[in-house]
Parts: C-alpha cells; structure tokens; sequence
C-alpha cells in the first residue's frame, strides 16, 4: 500500500466530522420540535373531546333525571372554571336561579388545564371562527351570555361553540341544539380551514 492509501484510510477529517456533528444537532432539533407540537395537538384535542364528552354525559343525565342539567363556564383569571348544575324549580338551568341555589351544583368546578397542561378555552386571534368568520374576540365560550350550556330530559341542548386552544393547536367543540350532537373540529394551519376529527 502506498501513503496516499493509508491516508484515505485513517477517517475523517475535522470539516468532515464538524459537518455530520452539525447536521446531528440540526436533526435532533427537529425532531424535538416536531414532538412539542405533536404533544401540544394531543393535549388539545384530549381537551376537546374532554369537553365533547361532558356534553354527552349531560345530555344522559338530564335524560335520566327527567330535568335539565346545565354546565356553567364562568371566567376565572384567564381561563373558565365549568361546573355542572340540576335544575331545580322546572324552569331550566339558570344563572339567577344558581345564585339563589335553587339550582344545586352536582359536580365540582374544573379548569382545563389541570387536566390538560397549557390548554384553556380561547380563539387564537386572527383565526376564523367555525363558521368561517374573523372576529376580534379571543373568547372560546360562545353559547350565549349566560355562558350556561344546558341539555334538557328532550335531548336538546344550547347550540353554541367551544373553542380550545393549546401552545399552537386550535380545537373547537360544536353543540348542535335540536340533537345535543357535538362535533370535535380541528384548524388545519396550511389550509386555513376547520376539520372534523
């Protein structure tokens, strides 16, 4: 074997061992982003289908009571505290009738984000809303002022959206109102639309 062959034999050179280090560090970074925001969407859409199955649970509950039974989503710090709530006197679920306590509580109050870390009700800002809508508004609960949405012993519920945000994930829960359906939606960034998921 001559020298020059020894040479090419010995390894890399230090650009070369820089380069594949580098290109090590580039991938690994990558690779941790793309699993922050896989993890991020996860936690959200939990979240939503948290949420979603709240609704089913109620919708059941005030089947089986023969009464309405509302969740009552009220503004907390930056987020909402959602609890649920018996009507009492016949007339549905209402906040007068809450404070009064003719209403009882039949469960505890609850944030989002001690079940769901870094999510909380919200509308990123300057995304559409569902129906397809730019609004100023951050608020993710929107199903009235009363901010109470009730199912009732007919299977019918307060139509409205629940929006869910995360780091960078957007979620929405639809309640449909004459079936007390909901329906998980997603916002697809690149295509700048909502999905059913």
């Amino acid at each position: 074997m001559n020298r020059k062959a020894r040479s090419e034999e010995r390894g890399l050179t230090l650009v070369e061992l820089l380069l594949v280090v580098s290109l090590g560090v580039v991938m690994t970074g990558m690779a941790l982003a793309i699993t922050d925001a896989a993890l991020d969407d996860l936690h959200t859409g939990a979240a939503a289908r948290y949420i979603a199955g709240l609704v089913l649970n109620g919708r059941m509950d005030a089947l089986k009571r023969a009464r309405s039974v509302g969740l009552r989503f009220e503004p907390s710090e930056s987020d909402y505290v959602f609890e649920p709530y018996v009507d009492g006197n016949g007339n549905g679920v209402r906040a007068a009738d809450i404070r009064a306590g003719v209403d009882p509580s039949i469960g505890v109050g609850q944030r989002l984000s001690e079940r769901f870390p870094g999510v909380h009700f919200g509308l990123q800002a300057g995304l559409p809303d569902a129906d397809g809508v730019r609004s100023a508004s951050t608020d993710g609960v929107r199903i009235g002022s009363a901010r109470i949405l009730s199912t009732g012993p007919d299977g019918t519920a307060t139509s409205g959206t629940l929006y869910l945000q995360g780091r960078r994930a957007q979620y929405a829960v639809r309640v449909l109102g004459a079936t007390a359906r909901t329906r998980v939606l997603k916002f697809e960034p690149g295509a700048g639309t909502w999905t059913s998921r």
